[in-house]
């Protein structure tokens, strides 16, 4: 599908989980979702978000993989590590800024979402943003992107480290990148007298 691109809107996230389940069904994934599917401020909120794997332009989980298991290809797809090579040390698990990748403990491997590549590389949408009925997960074409009240981004800024990305999140217009630190997400409690 020259010319499509994959977004992530979590304005648009409903909760259905529909996501997890195709992923499930996606023939490179044995079995198994791909899909990081998480509550938003559990504790005030019922707002969800499904991630996918954001296929950063220089990815981490690889440059940290002592074995040299994990390999992006020249379209920007960031596939799971290589089962003969991959040694189970959860290196990229740890060091992915996005949470993505997933230690299989039966199998010893790192998976992770390579957006359907067995699909995708036939011309197929990934089978995530096939059932998304409200296009949180998009494959789309950009100008379908750019006519939706958000704008996509694929510059990411954690601290003093800048990630792009090969998929683009939606953004309220007015900012130009996203700003992520994780000591906003912090708990703390509060005390009580």
């Amino acid at each position: 599908m020259f010319g499509y691109e994959f977004y992530i809107d979590p304005s648009r996230c409903i909760g259905c989980r529909s996501c997890l389940q195709a992923c499930e069904e996606c023939e490179t994934h044995r079995g198994k979702s791909m899909i990081n599917f998480d509550f938003i401020d559990r504790p005030s909120t019922i707002t969800t978000i499904a991630m996918v794997c954001m296929h950063c332009d220089e990815p981490t989980c690889a440059q940290v993989c002592p074995a040299d298991a994990i390999k992006k290809g020249e379209d920007g797809v960031v596939q799971s590590s290589l089962k003969p090579r991959c040694v189970a040390c959860n290196n990229c698990v740890l060091a992915c800024p996005f949470g993505i990748p997933k230690m299989m403990e039966p199998e010893q491997q790192m998976m992770k979402c390579d957006m359907c590549y067995d699909r995708t590389s036939e011309g197929k949408r990934p089978m995530c943003a096939t059932v998304c009925p409200s296009q949180a997960l998009a494959y789309i074409r950009p100008e379908e992107a750019i006519r939706r009240p958000t704008k996509p981004t694929n510059v990411f800024q954690f601290g003093n480290q800048t990630v792009r990305t090969k998929v683009a999140m939606m953004i309220p217009a007015q900012f130009n990148s996203l700003t992520l630190d994780v000591a906003d997400y912090v708990w703390e409690a509060k005390e009580t007298a």
